[in-house]
């Protein structure tokens, strides 16, 4: 038999896409393939891209303010046209008056002055045509300048056309997320720079999407504040949330504690207020629709993270499904991690990981690894990883810039792939780098 033979290859460095692909034989035989995956939608980063984004916005505000003196213009235009008849009769007196002054009589001067205020408004309008014919003169120029601008982009770019390039950039985009779901699930190896999307509420609180896959729900929730909130804001997107525009609010029937909610297939999961009740509540039903007790857990400040804000208990779903990480009194405040049933909030399966919650700054789950962070201040870093297939657990130094220096709540989201933070105030994402093994069995 001939041996197997593998081939291996260095790939462009991570600001251009793809890091590393190689393959080698393993003592069988075989053929093992590593793949680290991209930080995602880079070309949307790209400064050209941004460049062209910001000339489309600016392109469009150039329209609407057109629009507003077109539609300006015919309004006034429709005035001048009805005051024309007044404006014969005026000028036909006066000629009349001027060529016989003697015709004038006060009963005549009288109808005459009440023409002229009928047509005192007339003035108004013939400044705001010279205040348009400024803005004209403004537009002008910035059409120019706009022009110029996009002549620039397109000597850069060179003979591509830009709706082109965004097909094949769509396309590439739809091809790299088929391929991630292909690879499917991998060990954290980095974290990307903080993306902060937005700057609103208080100190603590959490925000999320819909962390099931498949799901093509785009909506976006936030809840500000750890203790005894009950408002939920629900935005229709991404860019709604981002200018805090086009959301509906959810009261919830209890308060919750903590920062440890999600969202999943529809459904916000949470822990009630000075409980270890895990809550239920549909969002499109707005009812609870479960209240289960999470047996022997810890709540109210018993077991938190390091930073406190009654987080004992945090939900949390990636690739596998709904988990729990809490701790009990048994296992002496160790985290404790619990594989839930979605539909009953049973515990399917629970390990304790050995870590001690209250060393722990926050924790997330990738792919059936919880991964703890040691610190929710300046200088954190991921510290911790517990491996659920294999009960086995590693130390780790994965570090990431928490910009903002107290972190609140940090989630994945297996279908963004990405990590949702709410730090100090502000909203914040990382991308996250997966490291891949597939196996041939040919």
């Amino acid at each position: 038999t001939w041996p197997t033979v593998c081939l291996q290859g260095l790939y462009p460095g991570s600001e251009e896409g793809w890091q590393v692909y190689s393959t080698a034989s393993d003592p069988d035989g075989r053929c093992v393939c590593t793949v680290v995956a991209p930080a995602r939608n880079l070309c949307k980063r790209d400064p050209r891209s941004r460049q062209l984004r910001l000339l489309t916005e600016q392109v469009q505000n150039v329209s609407q303010s057109m629009e507003v003196v077109d539609l300006r213009t015919s309004r006034d235009l429709q005035y001048v046209r009805d005051s024309e008849p007044l404006l014969r009769g005026v000028d036909g007196r006066l000629h009349t008056y001027v060529a016989n002054p003697r015709t004038l009589t006060a009963k005549g001067l009288q109808e005459l002055k009440g023409q002229m205020s009928q047509l005192r408004p007339l003035l108004s309008v013939v400044e705001q045509y010279r205040l348009d014919l400024q803005t004209l003169a403004t537009l002008r120029l910035e059409l120019l300048n706009l022009s110029i601008i996009l002549t620039a982009i397109q000597e850069e770019i060179g003979a591509y056309d830009y709706e082109e390039l965004q097909q094949r950039v769509l396309l590439l985009e739809t091809r790299l997320h088929s391929c991630m779901n292909k690879l499917g699930c991998g060990r954290l190896t980095a974290v990307s720079g903080p993306i902060t999307v937005r700057a609103s509420g208080s100190r603590f609180g959490s925000w999320m999407t819909d962390a099931m896959i498949p799901s093509s729900d785009s909506r976006v929730w936030s809840m500000d504040g750890y203790y005894k909130g009950r408002r939920v804001l629900e935005y229709r997107t991404m860019g709604d949330f981002t200018k805090g525009q086009n959301f509906v609010q959810h009261l919830l029937p209890h308060p919750w504690a903590g920062t440890g909610h999600v969202v999943y297939n529809g459904s916000l999961y949470y822990n009630k207020h000075q409980s270890n009740i895990l809550v239920q509540y549909h969002f499109r039903s707005r009812s609870v629709l479960l209240q289960r007790s999470l047996s022997g857990a810890g709540y109210n400040n018993t077991f938190p993270y390091s930073w406190g804000g009654s987080s004992d208990i945090d939900l949390m779903a990636d690739e596998t499904g709904l988990w729990a990480v809490y701790t009990t009194i048994p296992n002496a405040g160790n985290i404790m991690v619990s594989r839930l049933d979605p539909r009953s909030l049973d515990v399917l399966q629970s390990w304790d990981t050995g870590f001690p919650k209250r060393s722990a700054g926050e924790a997330f789950m990738i792919c059936g690894t919880l991964y703890v962070t040691n610190s929710h201040l300046a200088g954190a870093k991921v510290h911790f990883a517990y491996h659920t297939n294999s009960s086995t657990y590693e130390y780790t130094d994965i570090p990431f810039h928490n910009q903002y220096s107290h972190i609140s709540m940090m989630d994945y989201n297996p279908r963004e792939r990405a990590l949702y933070t709410w730090n100090n105030g502000h909203q914040v994402l990382y991308n996250v780098t997966l490291f891949h093994v597939i196996r041939s069995d040919g």
